[in-house]
């Protein structure tokens, strides 16, 4: 069996405010699914790392840093959706610990690795906290990467159903982190069009696969299989991380992608097997949105278990919405700008 190590975000309950959607529930009913599977209590719980200056520096702007961490109450940046608490600018601190902790783990032991972060983060740009996300925890796991280890080539899957749009900022210009990014457009926080490839060194380095409403399984399937897996293919990363948001499901209250429980699976499953392959298993995943509690838990379920090599179940099934294919002219684009 393969290993599969896990970061809980202690105190996270206490970064809350009542009616949002982005609340303490959706990583508890994650952790009680898994404890009622059994693979919680055999799975390793990773304690966060403290993150080194240079690294947080490199992430976020120090105003950015100073802002969050003079903030107590309200919201910040004037983004009325990013709520802070006297006690959020300290838990999402160990959010971004607890991503470096598991990309460290993973790193150094080559496993698979589950950090369920709260508050999430993959909206959180250079120098702007958005979308309820204060501090980019997968940015700041790649940046410990490498800088710690001195790696030169981390690939980043983003499959939240919005657009990643922070960590492509903070890796725009970068071509020793590969960013790709599978949501739906049009959709918050607008941005992640095909033509948005990176700039200066890190022309290339960026892509994105923006889905129509409606498209569904297939084309997400399609886009990991004829455009991130060849990409990755040539690139060959030494590590993979995943921003996996379960806001792309059917039953999900933020979207129109009709996504299914099993289609997580199978991409992650996808993606587990090419890091087998390809970079000695290394791969971790990051917790980003996902707003249905069932879906959160029943997704983390089958993803936890396709990282294991386990079978899963879908116990929520596909949308009764019709897929429509208007996604194909996008994807066809996409292989010949990319030459794919």
């Amino acid at each position: 069996m393969n290993e599969l190590v896990f970061f809980y975000p202690e105190g996270h309950e206490k970064h809350f405010q009542h009616g949002h959607p982005e609340r303490p529930d959706r990583v508890e009913a994650i952790k009680n699914e898994l404890i009622e599977s059994g693979i919680w209590n055999e799975a390793e719980l990773i304690k966060p790392v403290s993150i080194p200056e240079k690294v947080y520096y490199s992430v976020h702007n120090p105003a950015h840093y100073e802002n969050l961490r003079n903030s107590r109450r309200g919201h910040v940046d004037g983004d009325v959706e990013t709520f802070l608490t006297e006690h959020s600018f300290q838990l999402a601190l160990n959010s971004a610990g607890g991503a470096a902790a598991v990309a460290k783990h993973v790193w150094e032991n080559s496993s698979k690795g589950f950090a369920l972060c709260r508050p999430p983060g993959h909206h959180a740009t250079f120098d702007q906290s958005m979308g309820f996300c204060m501090i980019n925890n997968i940015a700041v796991a790649a940046e410990y990467l490498v800088q710690e280890f001195d790696l030169s080539g981390v690939a980043i899957i983003d499959l939240d159903v919005h657009h990643g749009n922070g960590t492509q900022d903070i890796f725009y210009d970068r071509s020793d982190i590969f960013f790709f990014s599978i949501h739906q457009i049009p959709l918050y926080p607008m941005s992640g069009f095909i033509n948005e490839k990176g700039r200066g060194d890190g022309h290339g380095y960026t892509m994105n696969i923006p889905l129509p409403p409606f498209s569904g399984n297939n084309a997400r399937l399609e886009a990991l299989e004829t455009l991130i897996l060849p990409k990755l293919s040539a690139y060959k990363p030494e590590i993979i991380l995943i921003s996996i948001g379960f806001d792309a499901h059917w039953q999900d209250p933020l979207s129109q992608q009709l996504a299914s429980v099993d289609n997580y699976a199978k991409l992650i499953k996808l993606i587990s097997d090419w890091a087998d392959e390809n970079c000695s298993g290394r791969l971790a995943l990051f917790l980003e949105g996902g707003y249905d509690l069932k879906v959160c838990s029943t997704a983390s379920l089958a993803i936890s278990k396709a990282l294991l090599g386990e079978e899963w179940d879908d116990q929520l099934g596909e949308s009764d919405y019709h897929e429509t294919d208007q996604w194909k002219p996008d994807l066809e684009r996409i292989r010949r700008e990319w030459k794919i």
